[in-house]
C-alpha cells in the first residue's frame, strides 16, 4: 500500500492559491529542467486566464519522501462555493491560505467552516509576507479567533501555521526568518495531515467531480471510501434517490503530476478517475456488485439568482453564432447541469425561455461568457434574487459585504451601500484603509460594484458572501437615468452622436449596425429617449464658415457582461454573441412599449 495524504487548498479569491500549486510542482521536479510551464499552470481554460480566477477545481499529486500528495485546487470567490464544497469531501486535511495583509475574509469564512464541519485538520499558510503593511501576527491572531467563533474542536485550534511567499517559493514557521523552499510547508503536510483511514469491506466511491473525453466520454472522479475498484469489474451505481443501476469498469486512472496514468486496481484513499460507467451524476455512489451500499449523499447551498434565458429574436440574430435555436441552448444548460451542481433550469410558459438560478452574478457571467464562445447567441433578462416565504413572512436573500477602501472615501461607500438598505456592523482602522462591514440584501449588491469603484477612483477591494434569509427590507432605488433608444434600423453616424452628446453618455462608435429598440446609451434624466442617430449631414455645395470644424466625440463606454447584468432593468435584455453584446429593450417599438408599460411598474 502506498503511502497517501489528500489535501484540499482553500483560501479567499485571490490569496495565492494557484500559485503556491505551481511552486509546489515545480519545487518536486514535476517538469524536465529545460521547461518552462509559467506561472497559474492549473487555470487552463481562456475565462480563468484572462479573469485570473479559479473557477473549476482541479486534481494533481506529487511525491515527496515517498508519500504520494494529492493536492486539490479550489476556487476562492463565493459564486462558486458549490464546487469547494463538492471537492472537500475527497480530502483529509486542508491548507488554509490567508494574506499576510488582508487577514481572513468573507470566503476564508465560508470554506473554513465547510472544512471545520467535515472534521477535516486544517494547516493554515499566511501568505504574501513580502507585502508592505502586513501584519502576520494579528492575522494569525483574527485566524485563531475564527476557528473558535466556527465551533472548530480542541485538534483543529491546534493548528500548524506556517509564513511565506508563494510568489518567492518559501515558506518558514517564522515569518522574520525567510528559508528558500516550501520544506517546511511539506513537511508539516506530512506530520500533520492524517493518511486515509481505511475501513475493510466492500467497495464504496463517491462521484465529487467529473472530467469529458472526445475518446471514452464522461469520466467519473471521486475518492475510494472504502474496499478496492479494480479494471472490469461489474460495479452498482447507487443513484441520489436510491435507484441502483449495474454498470462495469472498463479503465482506471490515478493522478500523477498534472497527468494521469492508467493502473490495475486503486485501494481505499486514493483519488481515481473511472472510466466506463454509464449515466452517472455527481453526489452518485459506485458500489459493490452483489450488495451496493450507498454513501451519504452531499448536500448543496441552494441558489440565491436567478435569470431568464431567451433565444435571440433581434433583428441581427443569426448573424454572428451558429447554434441559436431554443433546442440548442436548451441541450446545453441541460449539459451545464450534469457538472454544475449549484444551477437549476426551470422550464417558463414560453417554449423558448428558462429560468436559470444560479449563486449569484459571476457563477450566471460565466455561464454566459462560456456559452458565446461555444458559438451560442441568446438573450438574458435582468437578475432576479429568490424570494422565499418562511414562517408567513417574506424573505430575502442577505450578504455580508466587506469593503476596504482608503480612510478619505469610506464615507461615500458607507452612503452608497445604506441607500440600498445596507447595514454598517463594523468599522476599523487596517494600516491606511478603512475596513467596512455591511449586512446588506442580495438585490442591493446588483449594481453596485461598479457605483463603489466610480466613487473611490477604482481604489475599492469588495468581497461578499450569502449569510442567510431575513425578512424583506422594502424598496431599493434603481437606476437613476434613464436610457438612449434607437428609433431607427441602420448604420450610426458620427454627425448624429456628435449633434446629440449633450443628451447623454453613448454606448455604441459611429459606423456600427444599429436596430430599432436598441439601447444607445445613458439619458442624462431618468426618462428613457428616442433617437435617431442614423441621420446624416445634408450636404450642399456651400461652404459654411466654422460649422465644418471635425466633429469630436467621446469615446463610447464599454460595458463587461457583469457590467451589463447590473445596468440592466426589467424591461431590457443583454443580445449575446459570440462577437458582441447589445443592450435593448424587450418590446423593440415605441407603441409596443407603451402598450405594456404596465407590466414593468
Amino acid at each position: 500500500m502506498q503511502n497517501i495524504r489528500n489535501i484540499a487548498i482553500i483560501a479567499h479569491v485571490d490569496h495565492g492559491k494557484t500559485t503556491l500549486v505551481d511552486k509546489i510542482l515545480y519545487f518536486t521536479n514535476q517538469f524536465r529542467e529545460n521547461e518552462n510551464a509559467g506561472e497559474l499552470i492549473l487555470d487552463n481554460n481562456d475565462l480563468e486566464r484572462e479573469r485570473g480566477i479559479t473557477i473549476v477545481s482541479k486534481n494533481v499529486s506529487v511525491t515527496y519522501k515517498d508519500v504520494k500528495i494529492n493536492i486539490i485546487d479550489t476556487p476562492g470567490h463565493a459564486d462558486f462555493g458549490g464546487e469547494v464544497e463538492r471537492v472537500l469531501k475527497m480530502a483529509d486535511g486542508v491548507v488554509l491560505l490567508v494574506d499576510a495583509f488582508e487577514g481572513p475574509m468573507p470566503q476564508t469564512r465560508f470554506v473554513t467552516g465547510k472544512a471545520l464541519a467535515l472534521g477535516i485538520k486544517p494547516i493554515v499558510v499566511v501568505n504574501k509576507v513580502d507585502k508592505e503593511n502586513c501584519r502576520p501576527d494579528e492575522v494569525y491572531e483574527s485566524v485563531f479567533d475564527l476557528f473558535f467563533n466556527l465551533g472548530a474542536t480542541e485538534d483543529q485550534l491546534d493548528f500548524p501555521v506556517l509564513y511565506g511567499s508563494s510568489k518567492q517559493g518559501w515558506m518558514s514557521t517564522d515569518w522574520k526568518q525567510p528559508t528558500t523552499d516550501f520544506t517546511d510547508l511539506l513537511e508539516a503536510i506530512l506530520d500533520h495531515i492524517p493518511a486515509p483511514k481505511v475501513s475493510e469491506g466492500t467497495l464504496q466511491m463517491q462521484v465529487t467531480s467529473l472530467d469529458y473525453s472526445t475518446f471514452v466520454g464522461r469520466i467519473a472522479i471521486g475518492r475510494v471510501a472504502r474496499g478496492t475498484i479494480k479494471e472490469n469489474q461489474p460495479v452498482s451505481l447507487v443513484k441520489r434517490d436510491g435507484k441502483i443501476v449495474k454498470s462495469r469498469v472498463k479503465e482506471l486512472q490515478v493522478f500523477e503530476g498534472l497527468g494521469r496514468i492508467k493502473v490495475p486496481e486503486v485501494h481505499a484513499g486514493d483519488i481515481c478517475a473511472v472510466v466506463g460507467i454509464e449515466g452517472f451524476d455527481i453526489g452518485d455512489t459506485i458500489a459493490d456488485f452483489e450488495n451496493p451500499e450507498q454513501l451519504e449523499v452531499m448536500s448543496i447551498d441552494e441558489p440565491t439568482m436567478n435569470m431568464l434565458f431567451t433565444i435571440n429574436n433581434s433583428p441581427f440574430f443569426g448573424k454572428e453564432g451558429k447554434l441559436v435555436t431554443s433546442r440548442n441552448i436548451y441541450d446545453r444548460l441541460q449539459k451545464e447541469l450534469e457538472k454544475n451542481l449549484a444551477l437549476r433550469v426551470v422550464p417558463t410558459e414560453s417554449p423558448d425561455a428558462w429560468l436559470v438560478y444560479g449563486r449569484g452574478i459571476l457563477h450566471l457571467s460565466v455561464l454566459i461568457e462560456t456559452m458565446r464562445r461555444e458559438g451560442y447567441e441568446l438573450q438574458v433578462g435582468q437578475p432576479q434574487v429568490i424570494v422565499k416565504e418562511i414562517d408567513g413572512v417574506k424573505c430575502e436573500p442577505i450578504e455580508e459585504l466587506v469593503v476596504d477602501v482608503p480612510a478619505e472615501v469610506s464615507g461615500k461607500v458607507i452612503e452608497l451601500v445604506t441607500q440600498r438598505k445596507g447595514e454598517l456592523l463594523i468599522m476599523e482602522a487596517k494600516g491606511d484603509m478603512q475596513h467596512l462591514e455591511f449586512s446588506i440584501p442580495s438585490r442591493g449588491i446588483i449594481g453596485l460594484r461598479n457605483n463603489v469603484l466610480t466613487a473611490t477612483a477604482g481604489e475599492a477591494v469588495m468581497a461578499h458572501r450569502l449569510k442567510g434569509y431575513e425578512p424583506w427590507k422594502g424598496t431599493i432605488p434603481k437606476r437613476m437615468a434613464g436610457v438612449l433608444i434607437s428609433l431607427d434600423t441602420g448604420s450610426t453616424t458620427a454627425y448624429s452622436i456628435d449633434k446629440l452628446q449633450d443628451r447623454g453618455r453613448f454606448f455604441v462608435d459611429p459606423g456600427v449596425d444599429i436596430y430599432e429598440g436598441q439601447i444607445l446609451g445613458e439619458h442624462i434624466r431618468d426618462n428613457d429617449l428616442t433617437i435617431n442617430v442614423t441621420k446624416g449631414k445634408q450636404l450642399t455645395n456651400m461652404r459654411a464658415s466654422g460649422s465644418d470644424d471635425n466633429t469630436r466625440i467621446a469615446p463610447a463606454i464599454k460595458f463587461s457582461l457583469e457590467e451589463c447584468m447590473e445596468y440592466i432593468q426589467a424591461d431590457e435584455y443583454i443580445e449575446v454573441t459570440p462577437q458582441s453584446m447589445r443592450l435593448r429593450k424587450i418590446y423593440l417599438t415605441e407603441n409596443e412599449r407603451k402598450v405594456n408599460a404596465k407590466k414593468f411598474q
